[in-house]
């Protein structure tokens, strides 16, 4: 994420005599060793929490819909993290060093990037899908479609962003306290800068504003179901209102310190940023894997149920891993109708169906 490397590495990063695996600033072993708990810690649970969501999409068929093909593709790509990425800049944390050279420098730069920032397009289309619940009729048959596409189209476009480090826009490189790998954010020339620019607008500016705007709107909707039907649709507004806040919240906390931590070791002067300190928005990146699963997956009612069923916390018929339990999809009705019913129109009245809200 925030590279330090040294001037001969800058000006020829791709060279391998050139490339260095000792960081301009080093950590205290004790450092190391407190960076290898944090490490370790989000690889531990963050692998066990995406564990958990794959195994209960292989146990209970009713969690097999379209939109959580979303969630299943975000649990891949954050499960991937912590297997091809995060276990790497643990084991060097221990060691206090880098300890796979140039190339594992190169692959571990790339995977953590590309995987990231699937797990980050995912999060903004599902709040899209969410959102576009409010447009659109109920369907009774469900859809496959859309959301495989969105999952194809998520790795194709982060690998689109991901690749041109290795072919020569910008480059990967060490970073921070010299355990761990991604984009050489300090590089003084105009490709660099074009490519971190492009990769700070369209793959984490641009997510951002997606979700602040579908979960913004969905919002805005809740409250006008909440004025129609006071009683039910206030717990409802007050749930969702719960998730909408922790999602954006968590992946402000997550994802902005990085960002903008990065823009600044780009355009700043010169050491503005210390690798020291650029340890901590890294880290906080890295604990996305963890706690993506639980915003999504365990404070989702119908994953949760099935989670309880699964421990046996709660009994329940099943039948070849198909629990006969109903969807706890919420659905509101909106009763707006927009009808064209003036006494003198000739044609006859044309009404769109009234709009629903789906929270799953």
């Amino acid at each position: 994420m925030f590279s330090w490397l040294g001037d001969a590495n800058r000006t020829s990063n791709l060279s391998e005599p050139d490339w260095s695996d000792a960081p301009q600033e080093r950590l205290s072993r004790g450092g190391h060793r407190v960076m290898s708990v944090f490490l370790g810690s989000i690889m531990v649970f963050g692998f066990l929490n995406n564990l958990l969501v794959l195994v209960l999409f292989c146990r209970f068929k009713t969690l097999r819909t379209p939109v959580n093909m979303l969630l299943l593709n975000i649990s891949v790509s954050d499960m991937l993290v912590c297997v091809c990425g995060t276990t790497l800049s643990f084991a060097s944390s221990l060691r206090s060093r880098w300890l796979y050279g140039r190339g594992g420098c190169m692959w571990y730069g790339f995977a953590n990037s590309c995987f990231g920032i699937v797990s980050l397009i995912s999060l903004s289309v599902l709040s899209y899908d969410r959102y576009s619940t409010l447009m659109v009729c109920n369907r009774r048959t469900p859809n496959y479609r859309r959301p495989l596409l969105a999952v194809g189209g998520s790795w194709l476009y982060s690998v689109a962003w991901t690749v041109p480090p290795l072919l020569g826009w910008s480059s990967y490189g060490l970073e921070g306290a010299g355990t761990s790998c991604s984009v050489t954010w300090t590089v003084r020339s105009p490709a660099s800068h074009s490519y971190i620019i492009c990769l700070f607008i369209f793959c984490l500016g641009l997510p951002v504003l997606v979700m602040v705007y579908c979960y913004g709107r969905l919002l805005y909707a809740v409250k006008q179901v909440g004025h129609i039907r006071r009683t039910a649709a206030r717990r409802r507004e007050f749930h969702i209102l719960f998730m909408v806040v922790t999602t954006v919240v968590c992946y402000l906390l997550c994802w902005m310190p990085y960002g903008v931590v990065a823009m600044m070791a780009t355009f700043g002067r010169p050491g503005l940023i210390s690798p020291v300190a650029s340890v901590i928005p890294s880290i906080l990146a890295k604990s996305s894997t963890v706690i993506n699963p639980v915003i999504y997956i365990l404070m989702n009612k119908q994953f949760y149920r099935c989670f309880l069923i699964l421990f046996h916390c709660k009994h329940h018929l099943t039948e070849n891993g198909h629990t006969s339990m109903p969807s706890n999809t919420t659905v509101v009705q909106l009763n707006r109708r927009a009808c064209d019913e003036s006494p003198i129109a000739t044609r006859p009245a044309r009404c769109r169906p009234p709009v629903s809200v789906k929270w799953r």
